[in-house]
């Protein structure tokens, strides 16, 4: 029988997850398959693929650049799908983008009660962003559009009627390298994929900063590895104009060998093995960001819209907040135990994307649109994306963490 998981307030601290690192496309489409509904969307013209799941908020799970027997790239809880069981706190399907909003943390928070402590036994990530479906509006081979209603209330109080439209799109070769701002680079299978998320305040108060604001927030969650290292592009320049480098400290400091903070570039290890998380402001932002994974040479892009000179961000961190629209543009976090001993999430790392700060009228709506593009193949080939793209070769990637690849 297959799960629907339909209007429960659980998520999961999914412990024993075993991700489809290793797994074929084909092998994770057919495991999806036994146990709720998915769509595949693919391009006849090229052997890209993703699967989609309208029953988890039409979140893209996976994808390939080979067509049914090449590599997956999305990591996906197995073991949480098959039990078929919600758990507390968070259900930690997987997925390479995944419709989320903000902010997790703060006197605003979305994910925390009305004086609850800001801790992990108290985080609550709200249903229709976990475990509700999401309505299928219209389908062609390469497109699935999406939409849905929901009320959420904040810590202060603050209840917000949200609609969601959500547009997935597989792109085709030649728009993936448009994209890229790329002449087509030989030796590259490559598979890229967009959403372009709206919210609009369906109530009738305004949403203001006064009672707080919400935010767009995609996520991705990827298959760790020992030589996966996450690629942060950052505007150089004084932080008395464009503030700090980087928030280290959502869950405690990061070890020197976890994290590598340059004028222009930060570099992150995605292992898996170690929580963590990384955030950029949007003076700081680029909006792009990567990771390379050395032993597979994987090169993954992901892009997203940041309007210019906007900078009031939700912030999630968990605590009350002195600047509470002091938030990030992008984020990337490494699971790992949150305890000694503990199960992790996962594990898996993200890349993640979030829209500014919502302060709309009632019919006003907010739009972000949010690309992963993966590239496999030669690795001089790949050099030359990272180059362009990244600012970086794959020999400072490879050698920017003190650790083994």
């Amino acid at each position: 029988m297959k799960l629907r998981f339909v209007g429960v307030l659980a998520s999961a601290l999914a412990g024993t997850a075993v991700g489809s690192f290793g797994a074929t496309f084909g092998d994770d489409v057919a495991f999806l398959k036994q146990h709720t509904d998915v769509l595949v969307l693919s391009d006849k013209a090229d052997k890209a693929q993703i699967v989609v799941a309208p029953v988890w908020q039409g979140r893209v799970l996976t994808s390939t650049a080979a067509g049914t027997n090449g590599a997956s790239f999305g990591w996906i809880n197995r073991d949480l799908i098959a039990s078929g069981k919600l758990q507390p706190h968070m259900n930690a399907f997987g997925g390479e983008d995944r419709f989320w909003v903000g902010p997790e943390g703060g006197q605003f928070a979305l994910f925390f009660a009305k004086d609850a402590p800001f801790d992990l036994k108290h985080w609550q990530t709200p249903a229709p962003i976990d475990t509700r479906p999401y309505n299928v509006v219209r389908r062609t081979g390469t497109t699935l559009d999406f939409n849905a209603q929901f009320a959420l209330t904040n810590y202060a109080g603050t209840t917000f009627e949200v609609k969601v439209d959500r547009a997935v799109k597989l792109l085709s070769t030649f728009q993936a390298w448009q994209s890229l701002h790329l002449k087509p680079v030989p030796r590259v299978n490559l598979v890229a994929y967009e959403s372009v998320n709206k919210i609009s305040n369906a109530g009738s108060q305004a949403w203001t900063k006064e009672t707080g604001l919400i935010s767009i927030w995609i996520l991705g969650q990827f298959n760790p590895s020992p030589s996966t290292t996450i690629v942060v592009p950052i505007q150089g320049g004084p932080e008395s104009e464009l503030g700090t480098r980087l928030t280290s400290d959502y869950f405690g400091s990061i070890p020197p060998d976890r994290l590598t903070v340059k004028d222009n570039v930060i570099y992150f290890c995605g292992d898996g093995q170690f929580r963590s998380k990384i955030g950029i402001n949007p003076k700081r932002s680029k909006a792009v960001l990567g990771s390379y994974d050395a032993a597979n040479q994987v090169l993954t892009i992901v892009q997203f819209s940041q309007p210019k000179d906007v900078t009031d961000y939700v912030n999630s961190l968990w605590k009350i907040q002195d600047h509470p629209f002091g938030g990030d543009a992008l984020n990337s976090y490494n699971d790992g135990p949150p305890s000694p001993g503990a199960k992790p999430l996962g594990p898996f790392y993200e890349m993640e994307s979030s829209s500014p700060a919502a302060a709309l009228a009632p019919g006003v709506s907010l739009e972000h649109t949010h690309r992963t593009i993966h590239l496999s193949g030669a690795k001089a080939s790949l050099d030359a994306v990272a180059r362009s793209v990244l600012g970086v070769s794959l020999a400072e990637i490879e050698s920017a963490l003190p650790r083994k690849h």
